[in-house]
């Protein structure tokens, strides 16, 4: 027999799957974050190495005609020593012909089966990319925190302290988002703001303390900015709404004008109960809009089409 390899690795975790022709999942593994990015280069490839190795149950590596590994943070793999120690890990478990591709196109193809179309991911960050026969043929935005990475949980957790912070300033009402804000980045008695120099005091502990971290750690406010918004208040439902827009006019501008491709959302700020989800769903009326299920699964079958060509059975889900 002949198998293929899915892998899925993220920050906070890693999971392999391995199927047969026929779609079945044969084996799984697990194993801690392996983004190059947030880990040393040899930790994150052993644990890819050993999930992989997990999911095959003692099988003949030999026997594994493709694998796939969907990778968050993936183009570090451009540096060639990195990628040389990735290339060590494959070897060390006795694996040729692994193809390293960006988490975004396996999370498309966890969604669909369609070879062309638009990935839109908003987690802690955000991308939308053009999917052309399964691969990523382009991108929009996902530059980062510092250049773009609009509608993401970190610019809405930054755009909730500019609020806050715009509150404070201008002797505004601290009901709310606001309240909800310095309560997180302060404590609950952190301020006093029920004076000029209380409020002033606020502003200043709040800059500093969102100066003090790294600054992805701002996407710790966008939970805040949802509660805000289902609880009706302005200020939040500003924030939803542009962020909503900004992720809407990324998408699009990664289609061709009158493309009827579907578009896969991925991250938090999209699914689940998300108000953005909902938002940018509405923006997208007319077009197929399908939610990303099972990275793990999207990895697997790119991994089957490489082994055993386009007509390569999906894996069914896995079960919980």
């Amino acid at each position: 027999m002949t198998f293929a390899v899915g892998v899925d690795a993220g920050g906070t975790s890693t999971r392999a799957a391995l199927v047969d022709a026929a779609g079945v999942v044969l084996g799984t593994g697990r194993g801690g974050g392996a983004n190059p990015n947030a880990h040393a280069p040899d930790v994150a490839a052993g644990r890819i190495a050993d999930a992989i190795t997990a999911a095959l149950g003692g099988r003949d590596p030999g026997e594994v005609r493709a694998c796939v590994v969907g990778m968050a943070g993936v183009s570090k793999l451009s540096d060639p020593a990195i990628a040389a120690v990735f290339d060590a890990a494959w070897a060390r478990i006795g694996l040729t012909g692994v193809r390293a591709v960006a988490d975004a196109e396996v999370a498309y193809a966890s969604a669909t089966a369609a070879p062309d179309g638009t990935v839109l991911v908003a987690g802690t960050g955000s991308i939308a990319g053009r999917i052309r026969k399964w691969r990523l043929a382009g991108t929009v935005g996902g530059y980062g925190w510092l250049l773009g990475d609009e509608g993401s949980a970190f610019w809405l957790g930054r755009e909730a302290v500019r609020s806050t912070l715009e509150a404070l300033g201008r002797g505004l009402s601290l009901d709310g988002l606001p309240s909800a804000v310095l309560t997180e980045a302060l404590g609950p008695s952190g301020v006093d703001v029920r004076t000029d120099a209380g409020r002033l005091a606020a502003s200043r502990a709040l800059i500093t303390n969102a100066n003090a971290e790294a600054p992805v750690r701002l996407a710790r406010f966008a939970p805040l900015v949802s509660a805000a918004h289902d609880a009706g208040e302005p200020a939040a439902g500003e924030i939803v709404a542009r962020g909503a827009g900004l992720l809407v006019a990324n998408a699009l501008a990664a289609r061709e004008p009158g493309e009827s491709t579907p578009v896969v959302l991925v991250g938090s700020v999209l699914t689940g109960n998300s108000p953005i989800g909902a938002l940018v769903r509405r923006g997208l009326t007319g077009l197929e809009v399908l939610t990303s299920s099972d990275g793990v699964l999207g990895a697997a079958w790119l991994a089957a089409v490489d082994a055993f060509g386009e007509g390569a059975a999906r894996p069914a889900p896995l079960r919980k």
